[in-house]
This record gives C-alpha cells, structure tokens and sequence, in this order.
C-alpha cells in the first residue's frame, strides 16, 4: 500500500490513505480510511471532545416568616390639683386643733407593654443529586493473541452512579411572637392637715388647700405590627455529560490545501480574538499552533488538527482543493 503524509500543525497526518492510531489500539477496517474522500483533501482523526449540559435549579433558603415590631405605650405630662389641706372651720376664742395624715395619690394609672420575642430558626440538610448515573468506556484486561505483530485492546463499558450532595437550608422553627408585662400603676404620698378638735363659739370657714402635681397619663396603650419577611431562594447548578469525548476522521488543512495567504488569514483572526500567534508573517510556526490549540479548547472545537470547524469559527474563507478552478 503507497502512503503519502503530509506536516499539519506540526504532527504527521495521513493525506488521504493513513492515520496514526493511539498506541496500543489496532483501527478497524472502516477506520483506516476516511470516509466519503475526495482528491486533492486532507484528512486526520481528531478528537472530538465531550459535550455537557449544566442546569441551574433553585432551591429554598429559608422559609417565610414574619417580623413582631412593638410600638411601644405613648404618655403624656398632665397637672392634676391635689388637696393638701381640707376647708374647716374655726371658732373665735377657742382655736381648733390640727394633725397631718398621709394620703396616696395616683400618679401614673397601671398599664401593661408588649416585649418581643425572636423567632427560632434551625438547619436542615437536604440531599440533592450532585451527577446522574452514567456509564464510560475503560480499558479491559485479557488475553492478547499477536497476529503478524499486530495487537488487540479491551474495552469495558462500565456504570458510574449518580453522586448526590448535601445542602443546608435555614427553616423556621417558631415564629415570633409578644409577651405581655403588667406595669403597676405608680403613686406618690401627700400630707394634708386635718381638724382634730373644732374651735367652739364663733364658726369661721377655713377654705381647703390646693398643691399642683404633673403626673403622667396614658395617651395609647401599646401596640404590636407584624411585618412578613419574604422566603429566600438560591440557585444550585449542577453540570451533566451529554457526550463522551472520541474520535473521527474530518477534513483538515495541509501542505496540499494551505497557503500563506491562508496562514495570515489564520494569524490575523486569532490575534482579533485575543491570542498571539506570534508575527503575522504566513509561517504556521509554534506559537500560530499554540494559538490554535488554545482557541479549539476555548470554544469546545475537535483538537488534533486544523479543522475546517475551527477555519469557520475564526472567520477564514474555506481554501480552494488543490487543482479546482476558480
């Protein structure tokens, strides 16, 4: 069999006829050549990298609840006139006679306050699904029979389980609520002078006796307003394979279909893209092929190759085959 390769980013590749298989694995016969080929192409195996799919989901935080805010008794300074000396009488000649006696006054009248009390809140764990089950090709151990030095590899298909985690989330355990405290009513003692003994004879009226006192008043008992307080929610977002990573033959760029007006081409669209590919001189050097690598694994493009994929993604016109007209 005639093999022709040619350099494509600086590994060898088949030109229409040959690929390099990975060591230790012998191609099938429908692999060795690419299908479907036309003279004048360029073809290589190309890894094609796996595909996933990530969702986002939203679980709950914290549960809703509500906030007790206690407004609080008004009251307001009042003067109140007290008797400190009742009105009597008195009798010429004969003087009366006088003592003092204590008595309460009310001074603020009894009421009650409201005191807050704070909710209870505790964790509880939820196990969510981390990676659903799936399944991935390993290598297999085995008898090898070697066959005109050629070999032959195993490969198993084996079930990985889904993984799960866990997360805290804060619930409610009590809500808020109010106790209600008694507050005493407050007095204040006065003394007053009173009549112990009349004078006789002559009756003279002895009007009573006045002091002015500030006491307070209760103006509005207090109060209690309940303010909701929203649940929260947070987004947990888990990542799930589509595909597995593998390998297929696609048409590439090489010496048969590469020129240096398409190299600048390259050069000049991966450098508007953020990377350096070194000068923009259409030389496919090392650093134009780091550069291309780097962009096929930034965008999730097949590595291995300069795939026509990976010229559409940059922008490039799609060369001419070697020998077509126009």
């Amino acid at each position: 069999m005639v093999m022709r390769s040619g350099r494509v980013l600086g590994l060898s590749v088949v030109v229409i006829g040959l690929t390099v298989a990975p060591a230790g694995r012998a191609l099938a016969a429908e692999e060795l050549l690419p299908p479907n080929a036309k003279p004048g192409e360029c073809y290589a195996r190309v890894f094609i990298p796996p595909k996933y799919k990530t969702e986002t989901k939203q679980v709950l935080k914290r549960e809703a609840s509500e906030r007790i805010e206690v407004i609080p008794a008004k009251y307001e300074l009042v003067e109140q006139q007290v008797p400190t000396k009742e009105a009597s009488e008195v009798i010429e000649a004969i003087p009366p006679e006088y003592g003092w006696v204590e008595e309460q006054v009310l001074v603020r009248p009894a009421s009650f306050k409201l005191e807050e009390i704070e909710p209870e809140y505790e964790w509880v764990e939820e196990k969510v699904l981390d990676k659903a089950a799936h399944t991935v090709w390993k290598k297999g151990e085995g008898p090898i029979q070697q066959v005109d030095h050629s070999t032959g590899e195993i490969m198993c298909l084996v079930e990985v389980p889904a993984t799960y985690k866990t997360i805290k989330k804060r619930v409610l355990k009590k809500p808020a609520t109010t106790r209600k405290i008694e507050v005493p009513a407050e007095y204040t003692t006065v003394k007053k002078r009173v009549v112990k003994k009349p004078a006789g004879t002559k009756t003279v009226s002895v009007p009573a006796e006045f002091t002015t006192l500030k006491v307070m008043k209760l103006v509005s008992e207090a109060q209690e307003r309940r303010i909701p307080i929203p649940a929260e929610h947070q987004d947990v977002t888990k990542t799930e394979k589509i595909s597995e990573g593998h390998m297929e033959w696609q048409q590439i760029l090489c010496q048969t279909n590469l020129t240096k007006d398409v190299i600048t081409q390259i050069q000049q669209a991966l450098q508007n893209a953020g990377l350096d590919p070194g000068p923009i001189d259409g030389s496919l050097g090392f650093q134009t092929l780091q550069a291309v690598r780097t962009f096929q694994e930034t965008k999730g493009l097949a590595t291995g190759g300069l795939t026509l994929e990976t010229l559409a993604a940059l922008g490039v016109s799609r060369p001419h085959p070697a020998g077509s007209q126009g």
